[in-house]
């Protein structure tokens, strides 16, 4: 039986629910033992309650600043511990879900296993570049057999750099990341409110929230009682707030969202806006299309790999406020056409973007990985 460990990196974000549907999907043919690894993050409660039966799941936990002697000695044991437990597990693959370059810390003392590595972001984002970044992550690169990123456009990014070739870079979706959770909430009694337009997520330069901060006037000037609703925390939010021209056509929510209170802001809204002036993949496409609604994407990375225009949703040139507004105007006006994207994105999740076309993907490249020499 294939026996595989993933180790979980988050620092910022959220892929620790990417980790255990994964692994929920891949139990169903193989072993696996689940590492999460935090960086002074309490996982929630509604990850907790979607791990399946099989999953043999580890938290690895660091919180306080690396120089702290106790806290430092505490990670240090637990990491020990769960060396130790890998070792015992004797796997066949380690499959690495890059969130943080930090995971480079755990390669030397799992150089003895083939090792997989899935990068969900295969460069920086604008604003977000970190001097010391590229050694670890290329380190990654070099060490793992194969590589997984979320886009032929991104494998070409890859490929080009000659960081790998073309046959060890492989493209597989994102797949319904972060849909459970916030299913758990569903509520059959909030309704889509008319000509609400919803950005969600992490607030930070590469977004493009202020393009759709410019695009409000041409909106409301189509639909006077259009609104955008903004829902997420990131950088100083004061500099978006001085963008805006109507500040009265704004709904705020600069806080932590939990699952609940997102899953009541997505079933309210008509449809949601992903204006990025650069991005790799994103989790809130596939959220949008696990609650049925049209998305308004840019152009970048690999988004319009999973967006299919005019089907699922729109897709634009990034920068671009007059073509926002036009491609959300034409939403709100057609309901009917809201309607029919909103099935056609669902359907697409549950075909190709589900987990079980994503576990088998993912299977396929661990017995390249090993040759197909796996223990029995």
């Amino acid at each position: 039986m294939c026996q595989v460990i993933s180790l979980k990196i988050v620092s910022i974000g959220n892929f620790i629910d990417y980790q255990i549907q994964l692994s929920n999907n891949l139990v169903k043919n193989d072993s696996t033992m689940l590492v999460l690894y935090t960086m002074g993050k309490t996982i929630p409660e509604e990850h907790f309650g979607i791990v399946g039966e099989g999953v043999d799941i580890n938290v690895l936990s660091r919180s306080g600043p690396i120089y702290d002697p106790i806290k430092l000695s505490r990670f240090l044991f637990d990491f020990y511990r769960v060396m130790r437990k890998i070792r015992k597990y004797e796997p066949d693959v380690i499959h690495f879900q890059i969130g943080s370059p930090i995971l480079a810390f755990f390669v030397p003392f799992l150089k003895r296993y083939r090792m997989v590595t899935t990068f969900h972001d295969v460069k920086p984002h604008t604003g977000e570049k970190k001097f010391w970044e590229p050694m670890p992550l290329h380190y990654l690169l070099r060490s793992s057999e194969e590589i997984l990123v979320h886009g032929e456009k991104l494998k070409q990014i890859i490929v080009d750099a000659q960081y790998k070739p073309s046959d060890k870079v492989h493209s597989i979706p994102m797949g319904p990341h972060n849909i459970e959770p916030f299913m758990v909430h569903l509520n059959d009694d909030i309704k889509e409110e008319d000509n609400t337009i919803l950005f969600f997520g992490r607030i930070y330069e590469y977004k493009g929230l202020e393009y759709l901060i410019k695009a409000e006037p041409l909106i409301t000037k189509e639909i006077p009682d259009a609104r955008i609703v903004i829902a997420g925390t990131g950088e100083d939010f004061k500099k978006y707030e001085d963008m805006m021209v109507n500040r009265d056509r704004f709904i705020v929510y600069n806080h932590h969202i939990s699952f609940k209170e997102g899953a009541e802001i997505f079933q309210r809204c008509s449809v949601v806006a992903l204006p990025y002036i650069d991005a790799s993949q994103s989790g809130v496409v596939s959220t949008a299309y696990g609650f049925k609604k049209p998305v308004v994407v840019t152009d970048v990375g690999a988004l319009s790999e999973i967006v299919d225009d005019g089907i699922t949703g729109l897709v634009i040139q990034p920068g671009n406020p007059e073509a926002l507004a036009a491609a959300i105007i034409k939403l709100l006006k057609d309901r009917g056409l809201r309607k029919r994207m909103g099935e056609n994105a669902y359907k697409k999740l549950n075909t190709d973007l589900s987990w079980e076309n994503i576990s088998k993907r993912t299977i396929d490249i661990y017995k390249k990985a090993t040759d197909g020499s796996f223990h029995n």
